[in-house]
């Protein structure tokens, strides 16, 4: 099919490269709009008790959590001195006519010592917005809330939201500052012509502004958690530059055996191209996983990712032929002479001896090369035996945030109003059966405090305070154990807090999380099987997934909760991982580990279909994509490098699994381990049942070969 693509491609190459404008100019004009139509947040499952819960406390007793809360402070004035009350007073005076202000509450309106600092040289406002959480209201009275005289800082939801969504914008332009001159660079080191190394990078910016298209429409109609910007231009970019590279690199090798500008684009978009077809559709399978999940985030990372994927995949099936039919041999110009390379025509034409030499070591002794990887990748994986696991607050920012440096200020200098990381909602009853269940509540082992704070009505809130951290154990049990009580007679009662947020959020991802692993293995195994004719490497091809996936979890706990290299990567350690971000690992690093195994088996098939040798089909299938599969890693960590150093924690976490999985992926499981397992197995890697050999033949046909 793709053969025949090929012949179209050349016919139509004006008309594409017409359209292409067409998307770019579309993807840069209106497309980039999107950052205005994107969400914070979306981490609580909306169906949960907790989140459920969160909404009739709204309804029924009022809001509870501040959108703003701005602190004040003196070095040398106290909250009871006049000049001190009256900046604070004759501030909220002004603030409370805007629009955007709903509520703007103070000590001096109710005399809460839990309002002031323990020094007394501080106090601070809480603040309800309009509309609530509304990041735009926020920003428009930000600036009017300074106190002459007095010190300020900003908290709440809307402040820390804010911040969040420059930043996530700060870390792309940064990461592309950086990292796209390295990536150039690169380009030009592999490709040794500067128009060659051109072409990934333009594929890879369309990829980008094809995605912010096409995110920008769903957000007609479902919510889009701003991270998914994230994930859009670092898959979009990174797998847009490997699947450029490889069909390049075809392209040329095509050229370097005497064929014709028009074959050459056919026979790249048979071979290189259809493994890209088959990669770009795992990987977009993978990340759709992500969708059976509530969360808005991970549905919101789904969409996205899937875009990037897609939107790369079609650009290279069509833009990059397009552009090579246009282009012929002077994709060889504007070379550039590297005293430690060979001229691109010869590396084209041959692939390097060295990976023959290296992969032909590996299988002489092929149970000692898998006796010791598998021992060494055991050894990366063994940290996340002892993974503990939380949700998002605003620690992902970095300790330099205005906003985080604020919140946790409110802990530290006002602890006599910490809050309570659970909230009890007890309706349709009285005040002294409210009263009653509360005090039911505190004799559990862990409750510090349990007391009403709100009520409204036959509606009545009981804040709980626990012995512990609101993320621990002993918190989300306490979540349990009060649900478990019974409630006042007639009475209805819901639990919600931080505590039980995160409760419901593990129960929630862990319920999901194995329909997602069958969904993505199935799919994958098919795909597979349908690409390769085998029955086994499809089988390998996952495990060697899950390989990859252990050391990178290994690592992230090694990294992030134990806080190795917190100080280097500019990160707070929390003692625990964001576990939604664990599973957006797992469809990423799932995709591109099956990535590189789909582009070296491919080649080791085409092999294998000509000499009906295993080892010479492995060792000439490493050949010819040993140093493609090699600079498409280097480049892809580069990429995802720049996003690493952004200052969102789970960014940065993802950033370096990522990079820990490839680092594994293309070295120690693609060089050693693929080689040795596929030595053992012998031509039981190409194995399929009689009825379904000749129907993969009939299906496949002659451009399924290779």
């Amino acid at each position: 099919m793709l053969g025949w693509w090929g012949t179209t491609v050349v016919r139509l190459r004006w008309g594409i490269l017409a359209a292409a404008i067409v998307l770019a100019v579309g993807g840069g004009i209106w497309g980039t709009g999107v950052f205005g139509s994107l969400i914070d947040g979306g981490f609580e499952d909306p169906g949960s008790e907790s989140a459920l819960a969160a909404k009739r406390i709204i309804t029924e007793v009022g809001r509870q959590d501040a959108d703003l809360i701005v602190i004040y402070d003196s070095d040398t004035a106290t909250v009871n001195d006049p000049v001190f009350r009256d900046a604070v007073t004759g501030t909220l005076a002004r603030v409370r006519q805007r629009a955007e202000i709903s509520t703007a509450v103070s000590f001096y309106d109710t005399g809460n010592p839990a309002m002031v600092s323990t020094d007394r040289h501080a106090t601070y406002v809480v603040i309800m917005l309009s509309e609530a959480g509304s990041i735009d209201q926020y920003e428009a009275v930000r600036d009017d809330l300074g106190a002459p005289g007095l010190g300020h800082q900003l908290a709440g939801n809307a402040t820390v939201s804010a911040e969040v969504t420059n930043r996530v914008s700060t870390d792309i332009a940064r990461a592309e500052m950086y990292s796209m001159p390295i990536l150039a660079v690169l380009l030009l080191i592999v490709f040794g012509s500067a128009v060659a190394a051109g072409l990934p990078l333009l594929v890879g910016g369309l990829a980008v502004l094809g995605a912010f298209v096409a995110i920008r429409v769903l957000t007609f109609v479902t919510d889009v958690s701003v991270f998914s910007i994230n994930i859009i231009t670092l898959i979009g970019m990174g797998l847009a530059i490997d699947y450029a590279l490889f069909m390049v690199s075809r392209f040329r090798e095509e050229l370097a055996a005497g064929h014709s500008t028009a074959v050459a684009v056919q026979h790249s978009l048979a071979t290189a191209g259809r493994t890209i077809a088959v990669s770009g559709t795992i990987v977009a399978l993978a990340l759709a996983s992500l969708l059976l999940f509530p969360q808005a985030f991970l549905r919101s990372m789904g969409f996205g990712g899937m875009s990037a994927v897609l939107v790369a995949m079609i650009t290279a099936l069509t833009v990059l032929p397009a552009l090579l039919a246009v282009l012929g041999p002077r994709v060889n110009a504007v070379r550039v002479r590297l005293p430690f390379r060979r001229p691109p025509a010869d590396r084209a034409a041959t692939g390097s001896q060295a990976w023959a030499r290296l992969a032909r070591a590996v299988m002489r002794r092929p149970v000692i090369v898998i006796t010791g990887t598998l021992t060494l990748l055991v050894v990366l994986a063994l940290p996340f035996s002892r993974a503990q696991f939380s949700g998002p607050d605003e620690r992902v920012l970095p300790p330099s945030a205005a906003s985080r440096a604020a919140t946790e200020r409110l802990v530290s200098d006002f602890p006599s109003n910490s809050g309570s990381a659970i909230r009890v909602l007890v309706s349709g009853t009285d005040q002294a059966s409210a009263g009653a269940f509360a005090a039911r509540i505190g004799d559990l082992d862990g409750v510090t405090a349990a007391a009403v704070t709100a009520a409204r009505g036959d509606s009545f809130l009981i804040a709980v305070g626990c012995r512990d951290s609101s993320a621990s154990g002993t918190a989300r049990l306490l979540v349990s154990e009060i649900r478990d009580l019974p409630a006042p007679e007639g009475a209805r009662v819901m639990v919600a807090g931080y505590s039980a947020e995160l409760a419901d959020l593990l129960h929630s991802l862990g319920t999901r999380l194995p329909w997602m692993g069958l969904i993505v293995a199935v799919s994958t195994f098919l795909l597979l099987l349908a690409a390769f004719g085998s029955l086994l490497l499809p089988l390998k091809a996952i495990v060697m997934s899950m390989v990859s996936i252990g050391a990178s979890f290994g690592a992230v706990v090694w990294v992030f909760q134990d806080g190795h290299l917190a100080g280097p990567l500019g990160f707070t350690s929390t003692g625990d991982l964001e576990a939604s971000q664990l599973i957006l690992m797992l469809a990423i690093i799932f995709g591109l580990s099956t990535d590189y195994e789909v582009f070296l088996l491919s080649r080791v098939r085409e092999e294998w279909l000509r000499t009906g040798d295993n080892v010479a089909s492995v060792a000439g299938g490493l050949q010819r994509t040993g140093q493609i599969i090699t600079s498409a890693a280097l480049l892809l960590i580069v990429v995802i490098g720049g996003f690493a150093a952004g200052g969102i924690s789970f960014i940065k976490m993802i950033g370096i699994g990522m990079i820990v999985a490839i680092v594994v992926d293309a070295t120690i499981v693609r060089i050693l381990l693929v080689p040795a397992t596929m030595r053992l197995l012998g031509a039981a890697n190409w194995w399929l049942p009689g009825p379904l050999a000749r129907l993969h033949r009939r299906l496949a046909g002659p451009a399924g070969q290779a």
